[in-house]
Order: C-alpha cells, then structure tokens, then sequence
C-alpha cells in the first residue's frame, strides 16, 4: 500500500482533530467568560443604592460581592477543567481513530493472506513431490512444471488482488470480467491434486457460458475456497461437483459436496470468521476462507449461501451479476 495516501490521511486526520479541540476549546472559553460578565452584572449593584449618603459624581461605581465572585469563578474553573478533559477525551478518541483503523486492516490483511496463500502453498507442495517422484522414475515432468508455473503466477495474483482489496477503495464495476466456465476450471485444475490426495474426483457441469463483472483472479479466489472446504470435508470415494448456471441477469456457481453437512451452527455463520461447529464429539472449522467469499462477494454486488444441507452432503450457491454486453 502507498506511502502517499497514508501520509494525507494521517495529515488530515491532524488537522480536523486540532481543529476540534481549537474550536471547541474557544467555544468553552466564549461561553465560561459571557456567563462570569453575566453574573457579575446581575449580582452588582450601583453605589448610590448600596450607599445612599455616597459622595456625588460617581454614578458610574458599582458595588460587586467579592465572595460571590470568587466563588463564581471557582466554579466555572472546575466545570472549564472537566469540559476541557472532556474534549481532550474526544480529541483523542478521534486522534486514535485512523491508527485504530490501520491496525484492523492490517491484521485482517495478514490473517487473509496467510489464509489465502495456505492453500496454494499446499498445492505447491503437492506438485513438488508428485516432481521428485517422476523424476525419480525417469517419467515426463514437462506437465508438472507447466503447473507449478501457473501455481507461481497465481499466487503473485492473488497477492496483488489482496492489496487492491485492503486499498479499500471501490471495485470498478463492469471495467473487467471473467468467464465463469474458465474461471471454475481453472479452480479445479488447481485442487485437483489436493483432491487426489484425499481420493476425492471433481466433476464440473458446464450449463451456459457466461461472464461475471468480476476479475478472474477474484473470481478463481471464490470457488478455490468453496471448493477447498468442500474437499476437505468429504469422504473418500466421493465426488464434489460444481455446477455453473444462469438465473436471470445472475450467473451462479454451485459446489455440491457428500460430507456430513453443517451441524452444531447455523448455516450463515460459517460466513463469520473463524467460525466452528460442534456436534457430537466433532469439531469443524470453517477458518477464514468462507468469511473472505462473502465479503469479495458483496465487494461485487454478488452473494454466497447454502442452498441446502443434510447428513447426504452441502450445496453451496455462489451468485455474481452477469456483466454487461459491450457490443
């Protein structure tokens, strides 16, 4: 992230809080002196009242209680002193405000990256041992270094889409778009190793081609999770299929899993993050990867969602705004 915007948003943040405090404090000081010339006044009394017998020529002299003063003024001090803490107070409150803010995207962009990169790293892996074994057997291995190159490529990718996103700033909508069909291959072909190892087959249903206004990157970043998740929670000898279709101006994307379905939470907080379930001496962890396909979903004015769960397994449905014919 740049230097240059931090700069002014730390800049501006300076300013409005000193301003703050400024105007506020001026404000205090406005006020506390208009209510100590106000009650002087009309505690005051002219002289000839006071002192009937008074020499003439000083119409002008006016008798003041000094307790009374005094005591007016100690008071104002005191409700000036806790005024002033007060707006200390806020003042540092909106002071911390940018810091405290900074902070939170910054471990959010460390856990999403952490999370984000387990597994391409994983699959990296995987592929270096599927290497060594062929070359250990004197096998082909021109296909497996084809993948770890495109493995290569798309965790530079999903990097650069994780700072775009901590930037903050708001997507450009229909500027760029993926093709779904593309996109959902593209997934498969980056688990398929991981499903191997847990001896699960991916099976991809094309209904219709179709474009999202998402970049594909992004888009691959959805399905790789909701993929992932549902590898890991099948059993063996299953089949999780991804089922691409069209409902009106909306593509959709189902990944059908045979797991043992979502028990012992309700079925939108595994959008939360680090959400768990338990059930029957189980526990299943859901991490961050559902969390950060909601929020790329609703970046991009798409959704996720279970469409249906049970002990045969979970469907999960993910919708993206087909993007606009330019033609």
């Amino acid at each position: 992230m740049s230097m240059g915007p931090d700069r002014a948003r730390v800049r501006r943040a300076a300013v409005s809080v000193g301003l703050f405090v400024g105007v506020t404090a001026a404000v205090l000081m406005t006020v506390g002196v208009v209510v100590l010339i106000t009650a002087i006044t009309l505690n005051s009394r002219h002289e000839q009242a006071e002192h009937p017998g008074a020499l003439p020529g000083r119409d002008d002299a006016w008798v003041i209680d000094s307790g009374r003063v005094i005591l007016l003024i100690v008071v104002l001090a005191l409700i000036g002193i806790v005024l002033i803490g007060l707006v200390g107070w806020l003042g540092a409150r909106r002071a911390v405000a940018p810091l405290a803010e900074a902070l939170r995207v910054q471990r959010n962009f460390v856990a999403d990256a952490s999370h984000e990169l387990r597994t391409p790293l994983t699959v990296l892996s995987s592929r270096v041992q599927v290497l060594e074994r062929r070359l250990g057997r004197g096998q082909p291995v021109d296909d497996v270094v084809a993948a770890l190159r495109r493995d290569a490529v798309s965790m530079t990718e999903v990097l650069n889409d994780l700072l775009l996103g901590a930037e903050g700033a708001e997507p450009p909508m229909d500027t760029t778009t993926a093709a779904v069909e593309e996109a959902v291959r593209a997934a498969a072909a980056t688990l398929e190793v991981l499903a191997d190892e847990a001896d699960v087959r991916i099976q991809v249903r094309n209904a219709a081609s179709t474009a999202v206004a998402v970049p594909r990157v992004t888009l691959i970043r959805c399905v790789v999770a909701l993929l992932d998740n549902a590898i890991h929670h099948s059993p063996p000898g299953s089949v999780v299929v991804l089922t691409e279709g069209v409902d009106g101006d909306r593509a959709t994307i189902r990944i059908s899993d045979a797991g043992p379905g979502i028990q012992g939470i309700g079925a939108e907080r595994i959008f939360e993050r680090f959400s768990h379930a338990g059930e029957n001496g189980t526990h299943r962890s859901f991490g961050l990867g559902l969390a950060l396909v909601r929020d790329v979903a609703v970046r991009y004015r798409g959704s996720v969602s279970v469409e249906d769960t049970s002990e045969a397994g979970t469907t999960m449905l993910l919708v993206f705004p087909i993007a606009r014919s330019t033609g």
